[in-house]
C-alpha cells in the first residue's frame, strides 16, 4: 500500500484534494504497480483510470498530470532510501561510524533499486532528467543529514572545527552523490562499488580528524 510518506513536502506537487482520499491511494497503488511492471514511460493516465474503474477526467481531480503521479511514486521510493539513512543517523554510534554507514547504505540501496527494481530505477532517472521536485527534496534531506552528523562529530571532538561548516558539508555531499546517482550507477562496475565507497569514506574521515 502506498502511503503519503514522501520526501519533505515534494510528494504533493501537482496533487489536488485530500491526501487520504481512497481514490487517490488506489491510484498511487495502481501507479506503483504499473510503473514496476510496464515502466513509467509506457504507462498512461488512461491505463491507471481503467485499472481502478474511473474515467481519466476523474484522475485529474487528484493529480494535474501523469508527472504529478510519477512525482508521488518517486517521492515514496526516495523517501524509503532517506528513511534508511535517517535510521543510521539515529543509531547510538560515533559520528564517524554513522557517516561511514551512510556511504555503505547509499551504495546498497542504489544497487538494490537498479538491479531489483529496475522500473522504479527508471522513474528516478526520469525525475533527475526532468528536474522533479521529489529529487530536489531528497537531496536537500541528504545534505541536512550530512550536516547534522558533521555537527555531532564536531561537538564530540571527533571532527576538526577549522574548516567552515558549509564548505565542509558541501564537499562531503559531493563525494556521496556518485554512490546514489542512478545514472552513474549504470556506468559503474558494481563489483568494486562497495570497495570504492569504503575508500572514499576512509579518505573523508581522515580529512575530518582533528
Amino acid at each position: 500500500m502506498v502511503s503519503d510518506e514522501n520526501v519533505g513536502d515534494v510528494g504533493r506537487l501537482g496533487e489536488r484534494g485530500p491526501a487520504d482520499h481512497r481514490t487517490r491511494l488506489q491510484l498511487l497503488d495502481e501507479a506503483e504497480s504499473h510503473f514496476r511492471h510496464y515502466g513509467y514511460t509506457k504507462t498512461t493516465v488512461a491505463d491507471l483510470a481503467r485499472a481502478i474503474d474511473v474515467s481519466p477526467a476523474y484522475v485529474y481531480r487528484f493529480f494535474d498530470s501523469k508527472q504529478a503521479i510519477g512525482e508521488a511514486v518517486c517521492a515514496k521510493t526516495l523517501g524509503q532510501i532517506c528513511s534508511s539513512l535517517q535510521a543510521i543517523e539515529a543509531e547510538p554510534l560515533s559520528a564517524s561510524e554513522r557517516l561511514r554507514r551512510i556511504y555503505r547504505t547509499m551504495v546498497a540501496r542504489g544497487l538494490e533499486l537498479y538491479f531489483s527494481e529496475r522500473r522504479l530505477h527508471d522513474i528516478v532517472v526520469a525525475a533527475i532528467d526532468g528536474h522533479w521536485g521529489s529529487v530536489r527534496g531528497y537531496l536537500d534531506n541528504l545534505q541536512a543529514l550530512v550536516r547534522r552528523i558533521v555537527v555531532a562529530g564536531r561537538e564530540s571532538g571527533e571532527f576538526e572545527r577549522k574548516t567552515p561548516l558549509d564548505d565542509l558539508c558541501a564537499a562531503i555531499f559531493c563525494t556521496l552523490k556518485p554512490f546514489g546517482h542512478p545514472i552513474l550507477l549504470e556506468q559503474t562496475d558494481r563489483d568494486t562499488l562497495q570497495a570504492d565507497a569504503e575508500q572514499v569514506a576512509n579518505l573523508v574521515l581522515r580529512s575530518l580528524a582533528p
